[in-house]
């Protein structure tokens, strides 16, 4: 069976095809997955480095995330990083029913890959992280280490100089349930 493409179908599919590659190729040089991250530095290879503070609302948590990543020359629409993350937590009550105070460390490593669609950003990461507890109060017999699976996703829009942030972190180990973030960010560059 043979298909024919008449060729004003063709030549209209390939200006679609061809916008809707321009409109990927002039996304914003920023990285699908950066939100309010300090530029570190941007080596001449495109490889950019980020950092940023982490804490959480409940004020247990405190810590840092570094991020490299850049953009494949083939791929303009595509980012691809590594996220390296430390956190440390105190006096956290532990889930699970059982009444103990715990403070935690934990160390981390992600791979994280974005892909820009005109003003969005989407990104997935995936890593592991390594954990230590020390019970404070309670029971001694509590967890005391281990290596979790670390997962997320978020989105960012970025409208003239407004950047808005939405991400989604999830730590795979019920000892750290106090880890799980949810995200949201609007700011203004300057």
């Amino acid at each position: 069976m043979t298909f024919r493409v008449g060729k004003g179908v063709a030549t209209s599919l390939v200006l679609m095809f061809t916008g809707a590659y321009a409109s990927l190729t002039m996304a914003a040089g920023t990285p699908s997955y950066t939100g309010q991250s300090t530029e570190l530095t941007r080596l001449d290879n495109g490889l950019l480095i980020q950092g940023n503070d982490v804490h959480s609302p409940d004020r247990y948590t405190s810590g840092f995330r570094l991020t490299a990543g850049f953009t494949p020359s083939g791929l303009p629409a595509l980012d691809l990083g590594a996220e390296f993350s430390y956190r440390e937590s105190d006096d956290v009550p532990l889930s699970g029913g059982q009444q103990m105070l715990v403070d935690t460390t934990s160390l981390g490593g992600s791979l994280i890959a974005g892909v820009r669609l005109g003003d969005v950003g989407l990104y997935a990461k995936s890593g592991l992280a390594g954990w230590e507890s020390e019970a404070v109060t309670g029971n001694a017999a509590a967890p005391d280490g281990g290596t979790t699976r670390v997962e997320g996703f978020g989105a960012r829009w970025q409208f003239s100089h407004l950047i808005s942030q939405l991400e989604y972190e999830r730590f795979d180990d019920p000892t750290l349930a106090h880890l799980n973030l949810v995200t949201a960010s609007v700011h203004i560059p300057f």
